[in-house]
């Protein structure tokens, strides 16, 4: 898998405040406080109002590592970063954390729910119809919603969520080959 570092900035809570970081250095930094080595992630996790735990540190880990992420490609990560660990676990630590603001489910249709920790910003998703590649891709209007519907139905809309479909380059090539059938 790629690490996409380009589009990693956003907002995220920290202590009482929300800041703008690059979710790489947040999620894997290390810094001495006092005698003890402390991952800025497990202040993200308390400021967040969570118990920090391996498996929630694991799960940040690999989805600064693997934005977009499913359910199935956490739990390897996990694996491979704390041993055994349950699909209901992880599912648990992803809703905990999605709950908290810190983590983002998308659900491209036809596609397993994805997530990320890109969140506090309004940007929205290209999904490749060939790979389901997923990329994120920032709204020109800026603050949410950056759509509004004909009739609001007397509802309060705060946001809009857009998924682009299309061909990922690396599937362009390969469709122009003739060598891959798409999902769609």
């Amino acid at each position: 898998m790629v690490r996409h570092e380009a589009f990693l900035l956003g907002l995220c809570p920290v202590g009482q405040r929300w800041v703008h970081v690059h979710y790489l250095d947040l999620f894997q930094k290390e810094e001495q406080v006092g005698d003890v080595m402390v991952r800025a992630s497990e202040d993200v996790l308390r400021g967040a109002g969570l118990r920090v735990t391996a498996q929630r540190l694991a799960v940040l880990d690999v989805l600064a590592e693997f934005p977009h992420a499913s359910v199935t490609v956490v739990r390897s990560g996990v694996q491979d970063r704390l041993g055994a660990v349950s699909t209901q676990a992880i599912y648990d630590v992803l809703e905990a954390c999605v709950g908290a603001g810190l983590v983002r489910r998308i659900e491209p249709a036809g596609s397993p729910a994805r997530f990320e920790i890109r969140t506090g910003d309004n940007h929205h998703h290209l999904v490749c119809r060939a790979c389901g590649r997923t990329t994120d891709v920032d709204c020109f209007v800026g603050a949410g919603p950056c759509l509004t519907p004909s009739d609001d139905a007397c509802y309060e809309v705060d946001e809009a969520e857009v998924l682009f479909w299309g061909l990922c380059p690396d599937c362009q090539e390969e469709d122009s080959q003739g060598n891959k059938e798409l999902f769609a």
